[in-house]
C-alpha cells in the first residue's frame, strides 16, 4: 500500500531527472532571494547555471546549522514574510535557536509527505494515532499531526508529558498507532508497568519513534514490551521537520529518503567528499522543493549510509541505514570514536539491565575516562554485592571487547537516571568544561 504511487516507485532515470529540474530552479530561486547563497557561489565560482547534472551538485558550497544562526531570525528565507504562513524554530541546546519558514505550498508539500511517511510505516484511513511528540516551536508534533489528518486517520493531539494520563487515554481512546520519541516509548512501558497496565490488552499496532538516534536491540526491547511494530523515522527542522525518510513495514531494513523532495549526499566528515554508496559517513540534504527556506548542501551532522537497491516493498527511493548518532555527538576516548548507541546495544542485551544508562566522559591525568551508569532492575539490585561486582565486571568486558574502550560501570538503582519525554540526555562530557 502507498500514498503517492506514482511518485514513490518511479523509476531511477525518472526520479533523477526530476530532481535534476527542481534542483536547478531552486538554485536559481535562492541565488537570486538569498545574499547568503549569492555570496557562498560566487565565492565557489559557480552559477546556478553552471549545474547541468546532479554530479555538479558536490562542486556546491555546504550550508551549515551556524550558518543559519548566524542568518538569524530570516536571513537565508527565499520567500517574503507576507508568503511565509507558518514559523517553527529548534530547541537550540546552545546559542541561538535555528528558525524555519513554511509557505502555504510547504505545508502542503509536508502533510503529503507525512501521509506518505505514516503509509510507508502501515498506518491507514482507520487508525487512530497517538500523537506525543511536542508541539509548538519543535516540528514534531504539528508535522506528524498534519500528515495524519491528511491520511484520513483519527489524530489524538496529546503532546508529551502527563505519561499516566497517556497511559489511560490510549487505553481508553483505543489507540492503534503511537508516534513519540523511542526513549519516552520505553518510559511509557515502565510507568504502565507501574500503573499494572499491560500493554498487550492495548490496540497498539505501530509505533513510529524518531527524532533520536536508536540501536536495533532498543527496537526488540520497545516491540517486547508494548507489544508492537516499532519503526524509524527521520526528519529535522531545518530541512522539513519529521517525514524526510521513513523504515517501511515490509523490509523493516533502512528508511526511504523521499528523493523527489530532498537530495541525499553521504559525505565523509573530515575529507568532506562524497563516499561509494554502502559507506558510512555523515548525510547531506539538498532541498528542491522548498519555497520558505531552502537549504543546499545542509550538513545535517547524522551518521548513517546509503542504498540505492530495490526494496522489497516496491519503493525505489534510496535508503538510509539506521543512525548512528552524529558526527558532533560522536564521543572519542583516547583515540577510539563511541556512540551511545554501540553502548546502548550491549546494554539492552544484558539480562537484569534496565534500558537507561548515562554516559560519563572526564580526563584525569591528562587521560579520558568513560564511566557508564546503568540501571539494573530492582531484584537484581538487592542481591549480594559479589553479584552486582560480576556484572560490573562482565558490561565492561562487553565494552571492551566490542569497542576497544576501557570503562567503569557503575550500578545504580531503578528510576536513579534522569527520565525524559522528548530526546534523552546521553552523555555528559566534563572534559568541556575545564
Amino acid at each position: 500500500m502507498m500514498f503517492n504511487e506514482e511518485f514513490e516507485t518511479l523509476p531511477r532515470q525518472a526520479l533523477e531527472a526530476l530532481q535534476l529540474k527542481r534542483l536547478q530552479s531552486m538554485l536559481e530561486r535562492v541565488y537570486a532571494n538569498v545574499p547568503f547563497y549569492r555570496t557562498a557561489f560566487d565565492r565557489a565560482g559557480i552559477r546556478p547555471d553552471d549545474v547541468r547534472s546532479l554530479q555538479d551538485l558536490q562542486r556546491l558550497p555546504f550550508t551549515t546549522k551556524q550558518n543559519m544562526r548566524d542568518s538569524y531570525p530570516y536571513g537565508l528565507f527565499a520567500a517574503p514574510m507576507e508568503e511565509i504562513v507558518r514559523i517553527h524554530a529548534s530547541s537550540g541546546t546552545t546559542g541561538k535557536p535555528t528558525v524555519v519558514g513554511y509557505t502555504q505550498k510547504d505545508i502542503e508539500t509536508w502533510t503529503e509527505l507525512m501521509a506518505r511517511t505514516f503509509v510507508t510505516a502501515g498506518a491507514h484511513k482507520g487508525d487512530i494515532i497517538h500523537n506525543a511528540y511536542g508541539y509548538g516551536l519543535f516540528t514534531g508534533g504539528l508535522g506528524a499531526h498534519y500528515g495524519a489528518e491528511r491520511l484520513g486517520a483519527s489524530v489524538i493531539p496529546i503532546s508529551g508529558g502527563n505519561t499516566k494520563r497517556q497511559i489511560m487515554i490510549m487505553q481508553d481512546f483505543g489507540s492503534t498507532v503511537l508516534t513519540c520519541t523511542p526513549s519516552y516509548a520505553l518510559f511509557m512501558a515502565e510507568e504502565a508497568k507501574i500503573e499494572g497496565v499491560d500493554f498487550r490488552n492495548l490496540k497498539l499496532r505501530v509505533g513510529i519513534f524518531g527524532a533520536e538516534p536508536w540501536s536495533e536491540a532498543m527496537r526488540v526491547e520497545i516491540e517486547e514490551k508494548l507489544n508492537l511494530t516499532a519503526l524509524d523515522i527521520y526528519g529535522l527542522s531545518e530541512i522539513m521537520g519529521p517525514g524526510v525518510a521513513q523504515e517501511c513495514y515490509v523490509a523493516k531494513s533502512g528508511l526511504h529518503i523521499w528523493e523527489d523532495h530532498f537530495i541525499p549526499e553521504i559525505i565523509d566528515p573530515e575529507t568532506c567528499q562524497v563516499v561509494p554508496e554502502g559507506t558510512k559517513g555523515e548525510l547531506v540534504i539538498t532541498t528542491i522543493t522548498k519555497q520558505g527556506i531552502p537549504l543546499v548542501r545542509y550538513r545535517t551532522r547524522d551518521i548513517t549510509s546509503i542504498t540505492y537497491e530495490p526494496c522489497a516493498c516496491g519503493r525505489t527511493h534510496a535508503r538510509l541505514a539506521r543512525l548512528s548518532g552524529r558526527s558532533d555527538d560522536m564521543i572519542i576516548i583516547r583515540g577510539v570514536n563511541v556512540f551511545p548507541s554501540q553502548i546502548e546495544s550491549i546494554l539492552v542485551g544484558i539480562e537484569g539491565v534496565e534500558p537507561h544508562y548515562l554516559l560519563i566522559v572526564d580526563r584525569q591525568d591528562n587521560l579520558d575516562t568513560l564511566e557508564v551508569h546503568v540501571e539494573v532492575d530492582e531484584r537484581l539490585f538487592s542481591d549480594e554485592i559479589k553479584v552486582l561486582q560480576a556484572l560490573s565486571r562482565s558490561i565492561e568486558k562487553e565494552i571492551k571487547d566490542m569497542l576497544g574502550v576501557t570503562s567503569r560501570v557503575k550500578l545504580v538503582e531503578p528510576k536513579t537516571i534522569q527520565r525524559s519525554e522528548g530526546k534523552a540526555t546521553r552523555v555528559i562530557d566534563k572534559r568541556k568544561l575545564v
